[in-house]
Order: C-alpha cells, then sequence, then structure tokens
C-alpha cells in the first residue's frame, strides 16, 4: 500500500529528499514540555503514546524520558527509517493520521510534534479518538520562529514566499478541525525556546528542511540560500558569528478524549 497517497504533495515530495537535513536544522523543545507531558498529558512508565506524524523522531526522545511505551506513526519511509535507527526501543509503523494501524482503544496519548497542521481534519480526529482509551489525551506541540524579532520575521518572508497550499502552524487554519465531537475544550500554554548553534544550521538548515523548500528545483534553492546569506550578512546580531541564537515560541496545546458513543 501506498502510504503517502492520502498526504499533501509538499510533504512527500520535501521531506523524502530532505530528511538528512531535517534532523540537523531542526529546534529541540524547551525544557517544560517535560513537565507538560507529564503533568498535562499524563504519561509515565506504564503508558502508551502515539507519535503521530513522528518524522525522523525529532519529538521522539521527549516521550521516552517519560517512560512510557512509544509507538511511532509516520508516512514517509525516508523519515521513519531515520527515526527506528536513532530509537531502536521505539515501534516504528507506516501509516497515516486518517488510517492508523492500531486497534480501538489502545493508547493513554497521541501526540502530534510539528505535524498536526498536515492532517487536521474531522477524520484524522476521528481516528485519533478511536484508537484513545476512554480519558486519553491527545497532544498538539509546536516550535515556531519568534517572529516579533526583525530579522526574525525576515526569515520568515524569504520562507513564506515559497508556501503555496502547504498547509502551515501560523495559519491558524488548522483550527478549523475544532471543535470536534471526540474531545473538549483545548487547554493552551506557550513556552519561550532558543534554537543554538551555527548560522548554518539554525538558519539554513532549518530553512532547508522546511517540506516546501525541500522540494524547489535545485536553482531556486540556492537562491534562497543566497538570500538567507545575505540577511545573516546586514545583520548585526548574526553577521560573523560562530553561534547564533533564534528565539522560538514552542506552543502546546491538550485535549482530553470524550465518550461521544
Amino acid at each position: 500500500m501506498d502510504s503517502t497517497r492520502s498526504i499533501h504533495h509538499s510533504a512527500v515530495d520535501g521531506y523524502t529528499k530532505g530528511a538528512d537535513t531535517y534532523v540537523r536544522g531542526r529546534p529541540d523543545y524547551p525544557p517544560e514540555i517535560a513537565e507538560w507531558l507529564r503533568d498535562t498529558l499524563g504519561l509515565h512508565a506504564g503508558s502508551t503514546v502515539l507519535d503521530l506524524g513522528a518524522g525522523t523522531g525529532k519529538f521522539t526522545p521527549r516521550l521516552l524520558a517519560t517512560g512510557a511505551d512509544v509507538i511511532a506513526v509516520e508516512p514517509v519511509a525516508a523519515m521513519l527509517d531515520k527515526l527506528a535507527a536513532a530509537h531502536p526501543g521505539v515501534r516504528p509503523l507506516v501509516g497515516t493520521a486518517d488510517a492508523i494501524p492500531l486497534p480501538d482503544a489502545s493508547v493513554d496519548v497521541v501526540v502530534c510534534a510539528q505535524a498536526f497542521h498536515w492532517f487536521a481534519t474531522a477524520e484524522a480526529l476521528d481516528e485519533i479518538h478511536r484508537v484513545l482509551k476512554p480519558g486519553g489525551r491527545l497532544g498538539l506541540v509546536w516550535n515556531m520562529r519568534d517572529a516579533r524579532v526583525p530579522w526574525v520575521a525576515g526569515i520568515d518572508r524569504i520562507v513564506n514566499e515559497f508556501e503555496g497550499d502547504a498547509p502551515r502552524y501560523y495559519t491558524g487554519a488548522w483550527r478549523q478541525a475544532l471543535p470536534h465531537p471526540g474531545f473538549g475544550p483545548m487547554d493552551e500554554r506557550h513556552y519561550a525556546n532558543g534554537h543554538t548553534g551555527s548560522p548554518e544550521d539554525v538558519i539554513l538548515n532549518r530553512v532547508r528542511s522546511t517540506s516546501f523548500i525541500s522540494a524547489l528545483p535545485p536553482a531556486q534553492r540556492a537562491g534562497v540560500d543566497d538570500r538567507l546569506r545575505a540577511l545573516i550578512d546586514a545583520e548585526p546580531e548574526l553577521r560573523g558569528r560562530d553561534v547564533v541564537t533564534v528565539p522560538y515560541d514552542t506552543a502546546a496545546y491538550c485535549l482530553v478524549r470524550s465518550n461521544r458513543d
């Protein structure tokens, strides 16, 4: 079965080509996420959590650290291979949000990190509701560059020119799938975060890891690199520095499965 038929072309094309760049370029998550996973989502040893749209496993270590059993579902084979190699204790499964290869009421928690905007539909929420146990919880997490900083907004302007019809968290379109009869009200938290490293990794590789940038023809990708390097050279906070920090806002949402039967 072709697991990618039901997912957006930008995700298939970009993430198949850019799995290695995704590993290098994506930021980690703030330490407060550990408390959120434990206290808000209720993860602990003996729990079972589904990492849905798990990608290369950037968020997976956070789930493993709770002591829970982790199942990862991801439709893009190139990304799932990276996850499986890095985290042999995880059960990797090929699948999509609207066809999760798990039995009914089989997991305590579903987490979608940097992913829910790709499949924010009633059908996907129906499927998540199906695999959650009664009272189970759905966690949605995103790292978003803090565009209140002018040079960060400049990065976003370059990136956003190429987004086309790709779903994005920042547009808020994912919220149209909510409320959903299978879930209660949404609890929302925000945490300050920073992505520290070389400009090559935290700016260029981060942008290269964006699905629709990775899917561009080589000449256009090179043009994006050139514009980013020009932005770095023009910004006193970035110019000539070996290590920089890109500020992020980490948003975390929790919804509790309701009994609608």
